[in-house]
C-alpha cells in the first residue's frame, strides 16, 4: 500500500473518530459499525468533509458544565424524597443562591409533611459559554418535564399539580468555573410561562 492509498482511509478513521467522540459527549448513540470506505478515491474522500460538522471546541468544557447541572439535579431529588437536604452533596454543585428556592420548597414539604416519589425531566443544553471573562461562565437551558413527577403526603395521598402548572417549560441555570476547574450553578431560574 502506498503513502496515498493510506491517506484517505487514515482521514476517514480520524473523522470517524471525532464524530464518535462528538456524539459521546452529547450523550447521543450512533451505529457500532461504521466502517470507513473500502478503495475512497481522492475526490471521494474530500467530499464527505464539508457535510459533516467540525467537532466543537468547546465541547469537553460544555460536558463538563452538563454534568455539574445534572449532578445538582440528582443530589435535590434525592432531597425531595425525604424533604431534607441532609445527606446530599448540593454544595458541591450549586451556590447557596441557587438552592435558595429549592430550600424553601424544602422547607414547604416538611411544614406539610409531604415528599416527591417521582421524577424530573431534563434536556439541558448550554446556550452561551464565556471562557475569557475574569470567572469563565456558562447559561445552561433546560426543557424541564413534569409528566413523572408524584408528590405525596407522608401518609401515602397523592397531591395532585395545580391545574395551572404546565407540565413542560424553561428553565435557565448560571454555571462559573471555580478553583480547581470545579463547575457550580450560581443562579437557577425556572420560567412556567415559556413551555419547551
Amino acid at each position: 500500500m502506498t503513502a496515498r492509498q493510506a491517506r484517505p482511509r487514515t482521514r476517514a478513521l480520524v473523522l470517524c473518530g471525532a464524530v464518535g467522540l462528538s456524539l459521546a459527549l452529547t450523550g447521543c448513540g450512533g451505529s457500532s459499525d461504521t466502517k470507513p470506505p473500502t478503495a475512497p478515491s481522492t475526490a471521494s474522500s474530500a467530499a464527505p468533509a464539508p457535510s459533516v460538522s467540525p467537532v466543537d471546541p468547546d465541547a469537553a468544557v460544555k460536558a463538563a458544565v452538563l454534568a455539574s447541572y445534572s449532578s445538582m439535579w440528582v443530589e435535590q431529588m434525592k432531597a425531595y424524597r425525604v424533604a431534607s437536604p441532609d445527606g446530599t452533596k448540593l454544595d458541591d454543585f450549586a451556590t447557596l443562591d441557587a438552592l435558595s428556592a429549592f430550600e424553601r420548597d424544602l422547607a414547604t414539604m416538611k411544614k406539610n409533611n409531604t415528599r416527591v416519589t417521582g421524577g424530573v425531566g431534563h434536556e439541558p443544553e448550554v446556550t452561551a459559554l464565556d471562557l475569557e471573562a475574569k470567572i469563565p461562565t456558562a447559561t445552561v437551558e433546560d426543557c424541564i418535564d413534569l409528566s413523572k413527577w408524584k408528590a405525596e403526603r407522608t401518609s401515602g395521598e397523592v397531591i395532585p399539580l395545580p391545574t395551572a402548572q404546565p407540565l413542560r417549560y424553561v428553565a435557565a441555570a448560571t454555571v462559573e468555573r471555580w478553583d480547581e476547574d470545579r463547575w457550580m450553578v450560581t443562579e437557577y431560574k425556572p420560567d412556567g410561562s415559556r413551555s419547551c
